[in-house]
Formats: C-alpha cells, sequence, structure tokens
C-alpha cells in the first residue's frame, strides 16, 4: 500500500509540475498559482476531446495558462509558418506582433533568436552562396537552449537525398546525446522534468515544452526540387540542406527580452521591417550573433543562469492565437485593435 500511494503521489506532482492537468475525459486546467486561469475548469471542444492523439494529423486540446482568455481550443502539433513565433524558409519569421520579417544571418554561424534572463535560445544557420549573388540563402538547421543550468539542443542531420522513412532529428541534453525512439507519441523526459521532448509523428517532427516557459515545435524538412526551381537556390546534387521549421509559443517572458524573434515580443518594440514590401529583411547580425549554438555571449544577449526575474517587471504574454478576424466577439473579452 505505501508503495502504491508513493506512485500516486508522484503521479499528481508529475502532473503539477507540468503545469496543466487533464480533470476529466473532457476538461484542462491550470495548476499554476500565477496563471490567471489557477484550478479554472476549461472544457475541450468537442473536435479535440484529449491533449493527445493517435493520429499525428489530428488537433488536440490545448490551453494557455498565461492567457487571460480561459479557454481550450484545438491545435495542430506541428509548427504553422503562418502563425506568430514561427521561423520557417529562409529565415521568415512572424514576430510576436504578427509582423512578417526575414532575417538572413549567415551560413555557418550561430544567431540568438530569444534571449532572456531564464532563458536562450539560439540557432544555427546552414546555407550556399551561388556565383553572382551578394549574400547567403540560409535556412535553420539547429537550435541550442540554454534553461538554468541546463542545455539542450537539437538538429537536421545532413542528407543527400530526403526519404521520409529516416529520421533527420539529433538531440543532445547536457552535452550528452539523446536517443529518443522513432514512433508517435513517443518521449523523453529531463530528470528534473523541466524540459520535454515528444514526438508528434514517427519521425521528423518534435514538440519541446519547456514548462511555463515556452512550448516549441519543429519539423524537418528539405529543400525540394520545385523549390530550387522556383527560387534559383542552386542546390548541390549531394545535399538537400535539410533543416527546420519552428513555431514558438512563449508564456512569460520579460518586457526587456531581445532576440532576433524575442524583441518582437517586446510591448513597446517598433519593427524596422518595412510595411508593403515583398521581402522585408532586417539586419542585426552583429547584435546577435554567438560565439556557438550554446552560447549566450552575443552583444545583446540577456540571459543569466542566476539571474532572477525582476517581478515588478511587465511579463509579455502571447496572444497571436486570439482570433480578430470575426467581429467584436471574437476576442472572448479581449478588445482587437488593428
Amino acid at each position: 500500500m505505501k508503495i502504491l500511494g508513493s506512485n500516486c503521489l508522484l503521479i499528481i506532482l508529475l502532473c503539477f509540475v507540468a503545469g496543466v492537468i487533464q480533470i476529466d475525459a473532457l476538461s484542462l486546467t491550470c495548476t499554476s498559482r500565477l496563471s490567471p486561469c489557477f484550478l479554472y475548469p476549461m472544457p475541450c471542444p468537442s473536435e479535440c476531446p484529449t491533449r493527445s492523439s493517435a493520429n499525428p494529423k489530428a488537433k488536440v486540446c490545448y490551453v494557455n495558462c498565461k492567457s487571460p482568455v480561459c479557454q481550450a481550443e484545438c491545435k495542430h502539433r506541428r509548427a504553422n509558418c503562418n502563425s506568430p513565433g514561427a521561423a520557417c524558409l529562409d529565415p521568415r519569421f512572424i514576430g510576436g506582433d504578427g509582423i512578417v520579417f526575414y532575417f538572413h544571418g549567415k551560413k555557418d554561424e550561430h544567431f540568438s533568436l530569444v534571449s532572456d534572463l531564464n532563458l536562450q535560445i539560439n540557432a544555427r544557420f546552414i546555407g550556399l552562396r551561388p556565383a553572382g549573388r551578394t549574400r547567403d540563402y540560409t535556412w535553420i538547421q539547429a537550435l541550442g537552449i540554454l534553461v538554468d543550468s541546463h542545455t539542450f539542443s537539437l538538429e537536421a542531420t545532413r542528407a543527400s537525398a530526403w526519404n521520409d522513412g529516416i529520421d533527420h532529428l539529433k538531440f543532445s541534453f547536457d552535452g550528452k546525446e539523446l536517443s529518443i525512439a522513432e514512433g508517435h507519441l513517443s518521449a523523453w523526459n529531463s530528470p528534473e522534468n523541466d524540459l520535454k521532448v515528444e514526438r508528434t509523428s514517427n519521425r521528423n517532427s518534435v514538440v519541446v515544452t519547456l514548462p511555463e516557459i515556452a512550448e516549441i515545435l519543429v519539423n524537418v524538412v528539405p529543400i525540394t526540387k520545385e523549390d530550387d526551381k522556383i527560387h534559383n537556390y542552386q542546390i548541390p546534387s549531394d545535399d538537400c540542406f535539410a533543416h527546420l521549421e519552428v513555431q514558438f509559443r512563449f508564456y512569460g517572458l520579460s518586457s526587456k527580452v531581445e532576440g532576433v524573434l524575442g524583441r518582437t515580443y517586446q510591448p513597446d518594440f517598433q519593427n524596422p521591417a518595412k510595411p508593403g514590401v515583398a521581402m522585408p529583411v532586417v539586419g542585426g547580425e552583429d547584435k546577435y550573433r554567438t560565439t556557438s549554438l550554446l552560447s549566450a555571449d552575443c552583444h545583446s544577449c540577456l540571459f543569466s543562469p542566476a539571474g532572477v526575474l525582476d517581478q515588478k517587471d511587465t511579463v509579455t504574454m502571447e496572444y497571436g492565437t486570439l482570433d480578430c478576424t470575426g467581429g467584436a466577439t471574437s476576442g472572448m473579452g479581449i478588445v482587437c485593435r488593428k
């Protein structure tokens, strides 16, 4: 009986660490006292009654515990390149402000995407420069994450030709390579349960969860022959430039957050991307360059493992998922303004 009781207690504690717990077959609630939805039951829509599905293409029930809109919604568990927090293609970003911009960086270099006191996310860029081009074509090949005293990385492995039947993801945690079994819903948790990696398809798609900090949806994709023809990348025959499509969801960035993408979540940020331009490019290579995938040494980096977030500082929430297209009631109490 003692063993059974201990196991039950452990399960309950793990649920609370995750920040969200399923209180019945169709409802979720938030367990953090800092959440405006603390212990508030949020029924899942009938189209997505559970938090996971055996079908990797199905939508699942999702709640944002940092949002004042205490309502469950249906979401796909794959990166959406047309939503806020996206980083896809030749890197095309959609900021927290909803504005599209491009940041090209340079091939074989690393740049800070997000830098806050408790979180650092870097990207390694790969690319090529055909003869006659003035800049590199670039794509995100790897992500490096620093949180508290831990490091985590995931990267797309090189492939001469794309094969959907092969997993092109490689992981590491605190400098040691991770092996995560192939298969939809296969998962790995860090020893302290402060980082979780779960496959959202059999291969090449995962979601990385940092409880109460961020959720990162990642797909590995190649440059297709059609892409190459449209954009004249001149991809060589022995490399399909496998790279990452990423979508970030943040749950509590500080108002001073920095990084190529992070700064767009600052409450008073003025995006330099020129409106009406087909490809609005923003700079900042020197400002956000780091010396490695797991370094926080760029000129604008804020990450400090020993730092404590100032509780008086305003915290930016992600409202990018709000529907502001359907009239006065779409915001569920939030006024939508253009």
